[in-house]
């Protein structure tokens, strides 16, 4: 059994990991646990490269906390405001002792109810939570839950990046960049 480590404890996040290890090496067990890592960054990461810098941050910080796991994973959300419209992704990164694999979660368009919030300081759940009078919702669905009716939940919107994140392991013939700058 592989011991993964998540640099969080948001059930979301450790659900996402386990589901995507699990469909890309079905042959495979895992343990899955999650550990309170700093990301490094703001609360709200507010660019692509401050959620990315947020995902190595916490993938480092789980690898200290826990060296003797299999893998370490951060998962950083974002938002980014270009031409006055605001939108949400999340960066992956994943490592083990020789790779690392990274990738990014496909991106939504926020409505303006929430990015006002987000503008004057909420975290983008807390703005969720606030225009959708919800309780805690990026330990739900997230935001893209709630915005696609649970078409899509805040897991399964991780798990798809998460196993693009893997193809480096996938592939141990093949040659990919190591580096998390």
């Amino acid at each position: 059994m592989k011991t993964v480590i998540v640099a969080s404890t948001n059930p979301v996040k450790i659900q996402a990991a386990r589901n995507g290890f699990e469909r890309m090496f079905p042959k495979e067990h895992f343990r899955v646990t999650g550990v309170a890592a700093p990301s490094g960054v703001s609360d709200q990461p507010m660019s692509d490269e401050e959620a990315y810098r947020g995902a190595v941050n916490r993938t480092l910080a789980a690898s200290e906390l826990i060296a003797d796991a299999d893998y370490w994973i951060g998962i950083e959300g974002g938002v980014e405001e270009i031409d006055g419209e605001m939108r949400g992704f999340a960066w992956i990164v994943v490592r083990d002792k020789e790779r690392v694999g990274k990738s990014r979660t496909a991106t939504f368009f926020l409505p303006d109810e929430v990015v006002r919030l987000v503008r004057d300081g909420k975290e983008l759940g807390d703005a969720d939570d606030i225009v959708f009078n919800r309780s805690n919702s990026k330990q739900n669905n997230g935001s893209v839950g709630i915005l696609t009716d649970d078409v899509m939940d805040r897991t399964e919107y991780y798990e798809h990046a998460l196993i693009l994140a893997l193809i480096p392991f996938k592939n141990v013939t093949l040659t990919f960049s190591k580096t998390m700058a």
